[in-house]
Parts: C-alpha cells; structure tokens; sequence
C-alpha cells in the first residue's frame, strides 16, 4: 500500500505521527470506450463552448452557475482566503460510543500507521479507545476539504472513516409515512418467524460478486479464445404479494426446507403454529434437557425422603428417649382409632334397651 496523506493524531497534548492508506479498494471491472471496428481508445478535448478552442489545465478555472446562463468564476487567490486548515492534524474533539454514530455518515475509511518513535503513544491511544468502548470524533483536512470523521480500532489498527456532514443526508419524504396502516398480529408473528428460520451469523467472506466473476470467465475466455460458457440461468425475482399471509408462510416452509427441517405436517398451517414453527427447534432442544433434569430432581427428592426416614428410626435406636417417645405417639393414634370404632355401638346400645323395657 502507498500512504496518501501523513500527518499527526492530536490526543491532548500528545501528538502521534502517523501515515494515512486507503482502508478499501473497488473491485470493480473497467473499460474504456473503444472504436468498434479497430479498437481505438476514444479521447476527449477539453474545449470552450463559447469560443470553441482547445483550454489546457492552466487555462481552467472552477465556476459557479447562479441560474440563467451567468457564471461566478473562482480563482485560487479566492481559495487561499477560505478558513481551510493547513495543519496535518487529526485534531480529536470528544469520545463518544460507537452505536451513536449512525452508519448512514460514514463515507471511506482509511488505515492510520504509526511513524517513527510515535508506536508507544499510538499503541497507547489504540489499547484506551478499545478499553473505553468509544470512538472518537475528529477532524482531519482531507482533499482540500475539511471533514469530520471517526477513529476507532479495527483488527489493532486505528480505523479512520470520514463522515457526511449532517445537512448532507437527505430526509426521506414518502407518502404511505402519513398514512394509518395496521399490521395485524398474526402477520407480525408469521413476518417474524421468517426472520428467526433465516437468522445467522455474518460472516462476509461468504458473500461473493457472481456478477464480476462470471463477468471476468468472459474476458478471460475472449482473451485465450475459448468458447464463452453461458452462466446458469438465475432465479427471476418473485412477483409482488397478492396474499401477505400466504406469502410469509411459503417463505417460512422454504427456509426451513432450505435449513433441512420437515414441512409441517397434519394438514395446511394455522397462522400462530407457522409463526412458532421457527423456534421449535431450540425448544425441542430445552425439552430435550427437561426430562433428565426432571429424573434428578426426583432421585434427589427420594433420596432425601430415605435419608429423613432412616434418620428417624436410626435416632429412635440410638436415643431411648426418642425410642420412647415413638411409641407414646403410636399408641395415642391406636387409642384414637379404637375410640372411632366403639363410638358407633354405643349410640346403638340405646335402641336395644327400648324393647326390653316395653315388655
């Protein structure tokens, strides 16, 4: 890599040196406009449109259209005088936590490395922005041009990302923001379970460009004169929902096709049991568990029912007190139950004595 821009952090008092290099590259296949039959490049004059002449680079200046066929023409006298910072300074203003940053401002990013003795404060800024969970907001002129940006840490390098500036990200006016629409819940559940059958992990280097490379087999096969293979043909993109419901939940049944699960079964599925259907897997799992925590649970309790009884009897052979005592209790129920059963046959007893007495 070829630094583009070398300068210094400003962190306090503490300057560190450092070289700026273009964080990312455009992968992107070119081409130049050509004459069909031989090839030619195709060069384009810089001319005048008033006068028609050919204007070499020291004959331009920048111009301002203000409307109505008028000009307002800048020189570099009118440059030299604009409040552009000359310092290469990358001037750190506040630290402030990253999730505050919203994504939509941030424009190129750009690698910092540490030049000369400056490693130990670099390193030293690195490991404290980390530790912080911040990034810092900076200012850095750039280009011509003084931008704000971030500093943040990236694979233990410091991340540059310039940024728009506020007024530069546009508010978007559409109609249906002013309208009442009413999602009903078993749509929200069903667009739900769509989105956990197809959850996952980023992982970037999965993605690729089928276009740039199917792209690249084409030159590479006009270039060695093979004969071009024609891509597969891809999948033409869905026609829009007539039928929400029915929609979300074809999309439901093909993830979890797509993931090895079996459709469901026992006819066409409700709403709710196809918003469900994504989580049954992890509670199959938690179920799975429950029946062996379960058995633990009850070997414990009975185990600790035992241990209790054994203890008991175990004391009343060991204690003559606790012997006693054992006894006394059996003997007041035994009494008690007796007690229940005569109860009966002495209110009887009355009944029998009546007849004796009339004769």
């Amino acid at each position: 890599m070829r630094a583009i821009w070398k300068g210094a952090v400003s962190f306090g008092l503490v300057s560190i040196a450092v070289k700026l290099y273009s964080a990312t590259e455009e992968k992107d296949i070119r081409f130049h406009q050509v004459h069909r039959e031989d090839g030619g490049r195709i060069r384009y004059k810089r001319t005048c449109s008033v006068c028609g002449e050919e204007v070499t680079y020291d004959d331009i200046a920048k111009g301002y259209d203000i409307g109505g066929g008028e000009m307002v023409i800048l020189t570099d006298e009118d440059f030299a005088d604009l409040p552009l910072t000359t310092s290469r300074a990358i001037d750190v203003l506040e630290f402030v936590p990253a999730e505050q940053v919203d994504p939509i401002l941030y424009n190129k990013a750009y690698f910092l490395e540490p030049e000369g003795a400056a490693t130990k404060p670099y390193v030293l800024l690195r490991d404290a922005l980390a530790d912080s969970e911040r990034v810092a907001i900076v200012k850095v002129a750039l280009r011509q041009r003084e931008q704000l940006a971030t500093l943040r840490v990236r694979e233990g390098v410091l991340l540059l990302n310039t940024m728009l500036w506020p007024d530069e990200v546009r508010t978007p006016d559409f109609g249906f923001l002013g309208e009442d629409l009413k999602v009903r819940p078993p749509e929200l559940a069903m667009a739900s379970s769509l989105i956990d059958s197809m959850a996952g992990e980023f992982e970037p280097e999965v993605f690729t460009d089928d276009y740039r490379a199917a792209l690249q087999e084409v030159i590479d096969a006009k270039v060695e004169g093979r004969e071009v293979v024609a891509p597969e043909e891809v999948e033409e993109a869905p026609a829009a929902a007539v039928d929400l419901m029915a929609a979300l939940k074809a999309s439901v049944e093909r993830a979890r096709a797509a993931r090895g699960e079996q459709p469901e079964r026992g006819g066409e599925p409700t709403p709710i049991t196809s918003a469900r259907s994504a989580q049954k897997a992890t509670k199959a799992a938690k179920e799975a568990k429950a029946p062996a925590r379960k058995s633990a649970e009850k070997k414990a309790a009975a185990k600790k029912t035992g241990g209790t009884g054994g203890g008991t009897a175990g004391g009343a052979k060991a204690t003559g007190g606790t012997q006693k005592a054992a006894p006394g209790k059996a003997t007041t129920k035994a009494a008690g139950a007796k007690a229940e059963k005569k109860a009966p046959a002495r209110k009887a007893a009355p009944k029998k004595a009546a007849p004796r007495k009339t004769a």
